[in-house]
């Protein structure tokens, strides 16, 4: 049976989906709008709650045909309803959950009363309901170990992201990782923002010098936005900048790996490949050998250690090595 707040807010609903005088909409309409937005509800009720919602609303009914309609009288006055369909609420929730450290302070300001209406329109609505369920429904799994996002100060990351986004100096207290003291960069250049698993990262330029740098920026302690206006880089493309690896921390140029790997641990490969020229063969045992342009990175490390033996690299030789002097240090340590 419906609550108070549920019936409350279907009605609001029908209210929104009248349109005013001389077009209508029937109950049957109302109806139909109703359920797919996640209201059910029969035609019986619909013409129950737009009767009782003429006598304080000024809609009215056309009975000159059938079937009736309703619509907003033509000289009413202008009205709105602030209230979010089920599926808009069920939208913002999921863009405060995934997107809130990819908007601008602007547009984080102006959708937060957005985000708690969502919440609170969610709220009145039984857990069963397809929207509402559909958050226990869906999630985004990383493909590493997990790990808690750092503590990071909200205030410096608004700083930062309006200095951006107005194109404008920072001035920042930095502290690095094992300092004791910040070191004060007096003037940033911030070129973009990217977010990788739960870490944030400010890609910029420091003072006169022109190669780019990044850095964390859970580890800002003060930011100020300076009035002088940052410098560019010319060509600069972010999408460029990551697929160059930047993130996955470059040891050096691309290369070629040629890996053998056991069914189990290589077998996804077909389907999520290492690089668009990758070549996967199966021998007579099953093994898949693997011949693959990579980035030299120190991500491209840990991937292969996290296969334990599931792979072993045959090329190129300095990577070979070093995985197996980490081998041996491991087998001594767990000796």
């Amino acid at each position: 049976m419906a609550t108070n707040q549920q019936s409350l807010l279907r009605q609001w609903h029908m209210l929104r989906m009248v349109p005013r005088s001389p077009a209508r909409i029937t109950a049957n309409e109302l109806c139909e709008r109703l359920c797919a937005a996640d209201f059910q509800v029969d035609k019986r009720t619909v013409q129950r709650d737009l009767n009782e919602l003429s006598g304080v609303f000024p809609i009215e009914v056309d009975s000159r045909d059938k079937p009736y309609g309703w619509s907003w009288l033509r000289d009413a006055s202008s009205f709105d309803l602030p209230g979010l369909t089920l599926p808009e609420a069920l939208t913002l929730t999921l863009v405060e959950q995934h997107l809130r450290h990819h908007l601008p302070p602007s547009a984080a300001d102006a959708l937060r009363p957005h985000f708690r209406s969502a919440a609170r329109t969610l709220s009145t609505v039984d857990e069963s309901t397809p929207s509402r369920a559909w958050l226990d429904k869906v999630r985004s799994v990383p493909p590493q170990q997990p790990l808690l996002p750092p503590r990071m100060d909200e205030e410096c990351q608004r700083i930062v992201y309006l200095a951006l986004m107005q194109d404008r100096q920072l001035r920042l207290h930095y502290r690095k990782r094992d300092a004791e003291a910040p070191t004060v960069y007096g003037a940033v250049h911030p070129l973009a923002v990217v977010q990788r698993g739960g870490m944030i990262y400010l890609v910029c330029m420091f003072a006169a010098y022109d190669d780019v740098r990044t850095i964390a920026l859970h580890r800002v302690q003060h930011a100020e936005a300076l009035y002088e206006p940052a410098r560019g880089k010319p060509r600069f493309d972010i999408d460029a900048y990551i697929a160059s690896w930047q993130f996955g921390v470059i040891a050096g140029e691309p290369m070629t790996l040629r890996a053998v790997f056991t069914r189990v641990a290589g077998e996804h490969l077909h389907e999520t490949p290492l690089s668009a020229d990758q070549v996967l063969t199966a021998d007579a045992e099953g093994r898949l050998h693997l011949a693959a342009t990579v980035p030299n990175t120190r991500s491209l490390v840990w991937w292969l250690l996290g296969l334990g033996d599931g792979v072993l690299v045959e090329e190129p030789a300095s990577l070979r090595d070093e995985l197996a002097g980490i081998a041996r240090r491991m087998a001594a340590a767990y000796a």
